[in-house]
């Protein structure tokens, strides 16, 4: 009669990788939805005031960005100190805003373009008289709305 070998009780069975495909797609999946893409890199040093009556913005996709602030260091010895704007990711002339405007209400919904709101994201060191020409120029193309983005805190803080 042949011996047959008695199973060893100690073997742990092999793990089964089955269903490790479906486990890397749902999270790629899950990763792809909840992952939001950057805009726009900033070109502008943009240190933002405090103020102390703030309203938070409800929909994104109705704002529309303009920043202005001084280079960051790696643009300075091509564009000085001074205070420049910037539209998406280039710096641009104050000339420029009014189409900058007209173009990316143009991209969004028919339903959206009359309530679109322009945020300005202004450096606290920039000088008013480069904001009020951004102001004209966006009365030119009729965009009345206009939000300024801040910090909340007191608003004193901005005099040091």
């Amino acid at each position: 009669m042949a011996k047959f070998a008695k199973k060893k009780d100690g073997d742990l069975p092999a793990v089964s990788t089955a269903s490790l495909p479906d486990i890397v797609f749902m999270l790629l999946f899950f990763f792809m939805t909840v992952t939001t893409m950057k805009d726009s890199s900033l070109l502008v040093e943009n240190t933002l005031p405090n103020a102390s009556e703030i309203k938070k913005l409800e929909k994104k996709d109705r704002v529309i960005y303009i920043y202005v602030g001084k280079p960051t260091q790696e643009y300075q010895k091509v564009f000085g100190t001074e205070p420049k704007i910037q539209l998406n990711d280039k710096f641009a002339n104050v000339d420029e805003v009014g189409s900058y405007i007209l173009a990316e209400r143009a991209k969004k919904p028919q339903e959206i373009q009359n309530v679109l709101t322009t945020a300005l994201k202004v450096d606290k060191d920039a000088n008013m008289g480069l904001i009020a020409d951004i102001k004209q120029q966006l009365r030119e193309v009729n965009a009345l709305k206009v939000n300024y983005t801040t910090y909340e805190g007191n608003a004193f803080n901005n005099l040091q």
